[in-house]
């Protein structure tokens, strides 16, 4: 937790302060006894006093005490203001780097935490810590002065009193302690199973098409039900044991009440006295209720904590290799490339292909073959187990990510656009000109939905471009890819949602105005790639052919049976 609390020193001026301003609040608040106990057994039992001088003393401690009360309460509002100021610029500076720590992730690393845990991370275990920070500076600092500040003052009117009110704080904090200590593991297992809602709650909004069009929403209710019982079940749990704290506290701190009277009364303690010392065990009594509400924070706020600094401490810093090249003159190059995701079997076996600048590779082959894998590789998103990936004869390994991704433009099967205008997606931050997004909106076959927009370029996009049909999305994420002008154009399962005719515009489009765009298309249709200069197919990560489309079509029995499928079917939908 020490990382995460760092994130206070460039407020330490103002956490400071609120401590300064909390420190006055509450000893302004511990004279409030004796005050009262000077009113009562040095004023108003004082038979030596006049009427007028008792009237006048009164008066004088009366004015002090309330000096002391309104002390008290705007010092404490002002601290309290300061500690929300702090904690809240404190969060702040947290999540964005935990946020900045998420984008620079590889790939593994995200496939290690998931995504709806990084979510969780941020979103609420983030909040846990704000509370936890916030809290301690507000309440955990004001109790234990008024605990010891209490205690301190209680010896200096009464000792025997005072060992009454100091038998009670080591109880409540062992007890505080035990319960604490078992506490905070629960917490961490309930985060993980926000994890989990989060995960379900993701699940559901991304395929609320499909579980409508199913009729699946009981089903989909009740799975979601299971989820959330389960967490808060463990929830429960762990609430459960931390609610002890505070009735065991006030148990204990009750029983030292009584005997604070008891013995007050055989000793025959002047009344003012046996007051002021129920004042402060009141005082006391609130302070160490507060302090294991305090502990309950704590206890989720660590377990947040922990959660948070287990990313930050990731390692992200960009390794540049230096591994032999290759052949230059190849524009990409798999030289025996082994991969596996969980390092358990191989995702892809002994690839190898080389295609020049300018050429267009096409990639098939059935779900789960590899072809996407292939992409992830080439870009460097996850480091292959064995062999060498080359563009330009240079290991990818060898290049900054930031100097290879340049070179792509990239579709990927399961892409996004965001809910802002038509250019801000196709422009995506890089500044590029009109001319460039309106060439590329003419490439990818989609100026004649972007013109019938309102708007146009200006028409703003739905969350999810929900606003937008299967085939406008995709033409829109292909304008994004060539907008660049790209060096390698990557386009993986792009065209699903097209009809045959855009598609073959779209492959006509990008041989006349990308020519010098090295293309790899990974498709489910052959008529996406079989002009392609090669064709790689590939299935359960090896690949069983390799050549153009007529040389496949006679030594490739599984392309041949793909090929013949399709054919008939595009001469049925002709």
């Amino acid at each position: 937790m020490t990382k995460t609390l760092r994130y206070l020193k460039p407020y330490t001026g103002t956490v400071v302060l609120g401590l300064i301003l909390k420190f006055l609040g509450s000893v302004s608040e511990l004279f409030l006894p004796l005050l009262l106990e000077w009113i009562i057994d040095d004023v108003a039992a004082n038979d030596s006093l006049t009427g007028n001088e008792k009237m006048k003393w009164t008066f004088v401690l009366g004015g002090f005490m309330l000096l002391c009360a309104v002390v008290a309460l705007f010092g404490n509002i002002l601290a309290n203001r300061l500690t929300v100021k702090s904690s809240g610029r404190m969060t702040h500076d947290l999540r964005y780097d935990l946020f900045k720590k998420t984008c620079y992730l590889n790939s593994r690393q995200v496939d290690g935490f998931g995504v709806p845990s990084l979510i969780s991370r941020l979103t609420s275990d983030s909040y846990y810590v704000n509370q936890m920070v916030a809290r301690t500076l507000r309440l955990g600092v004001r109790a234990p002065i008024l605990i010891l500040g209490g205690l301190i003052l209680a010896f200096a009117q009464d000792v025997v009193l005072a060992l009454v009110l100091l038998a009670c704080v080591p109880l409540v904090g062992i007890t505080v302690f035990l319960i604490n200590r078992k506490s905070i593991p629960m917490f961490t297992g309930v985060q993980k199973k926000q994890d989990d809602m989060v995960r379900r709650t993701q699940e559901n909004v991304t395929g609320v098409r499909v579980i409508k069009a199913l009729n699946k929403n009981e089903y989909e209710m009740q799975k979601f039900e299971d989820v959330t019982q389960d967490l808060a079940s463990t929830e429960f749990r762990a609430n459960r044991t931390m609610s002890l704290s505070n009735p065991l506290a006030t148990l204990i701190l009750n029983f030292g009440l009584v005997a604070l009277i008891v013995v007050g009364a055989v000793r025959h303690s002047d009344s003012g006295l046996v007051l002021a010392f129920l004042q402060f065990f009141t005082i006391i009594l609130n302070a160490m209720i507060s302090l294991a509400k305090i502990f309950v924070v704590i206890s989720r706020g660590s377990a947040s904590a922990a959660r948070i600094e287990s990313v930050l401490a990731m390692d992200t810093e960009e390794k540049i290799g230096d591994f032999p090249g290759g052949d230059e003159s190849r524009k990409i190059e798999f030289r025996d490339v082994n991969f596996s995701y969980n390092g358990v079997e191989n995702n892809l076996e002994n690839i190898s292909f080389a295609i020049s600048a300018g050429q267009t590779l096409g990639i098939i082959g059935p779900t789960g073959s590899g072809k996407s894998t292939v992409i992830n590789l080439l870009m460097r998103f996850y480091d292959v187990g064995s062999g060498q990936i080359f563009i330009d004869g240079k290991d990818v390994r060898n290049y900054p990510n930031t100097e290879l991704r340049k070179k792509f433009g990239v579709v990927f099967q399961n892409d996004f656009l965001m809910a802002a205008s038509v250019r801000e997606n196709v422009d995506y931050g890089r500044n590029l000109t009109d001319g460039q997004i309106n060439k590329a909106i003419d490439c990818a076959q989609a100026r004649e939905f972007v013109d019938g927009l309102d708007g146009g370029l200006n028409f703003d996009l739905a969350q999810k471009a929900n606003n937008l049909s299967g085939g406008q999305k995709q033409r829109l994420l292909v304008a994004r890819a060539l907008a660049s002008h790209p060096e390698i154009l990557i386009l993986d399962d792009s065209s699903s949602a097209l009809d045959y005719a855009t598609d073959a515009a779209l492959r006509k489009a990008l041989a006349r105005e990308y020519a010098s765009s090295t293309k790899i298309i990974v498709a489910q249709r052959i008529s996406s790639i079989k002009h392609a200069d090669l064709i790689l197919v590939l299935d359960d990560g090896k690949i069983i052919g390799a050549g153009k489309h007529e040389d496949l079509v006679e030594t490739c029995g599984e392309y041949n049976l793909i090929y013949s499928t399709q054919m008939g079917a595009e001469r049925e939908a002709s």
